[in-house]
């Protein structure tokens, strides 16, 4: 898995708020049915893509707890605002 539990629950988090904007979207009375008829579609589509990354944090996490996969550690290495990499 090429994903990490941080970047899994990141996205997590921004398909539910994707949902709760288009689910807000689906239900606007002021809104043409064709409108929301669409948003109900796209609403589906983000259902869809949330519960897949909720499988692979899921399996990744039993992966972990078998002992199958360790937990990824990414080092910072910033190159800004420090004067030793400035030419």
């Amino acid at each position: 898995m090429a994903e990490t539990v941080g970047s899994l629950a990141d996205k997590l988090g921004i398909a539910e708020l994707k949902i709760y904007h288009m689910r807000e979207q689906a239900r606007r009375a002021d809104a043409a049915p064709a409108f929301r008829a669409q948003c109900h579609a796209k609403l589906a589509v983000l259902h869809a893509q949330r519960d897949a990354l909720a499988a692979e944090l899921t399996a990744l996490m039993r992966a972990m707890g078998a002992g199958h996969a360790a937990a990824a550690v990414y080092r910072q290495f910033k190159m800004y605002n420090d004067p030793a990499y400035r030419a």
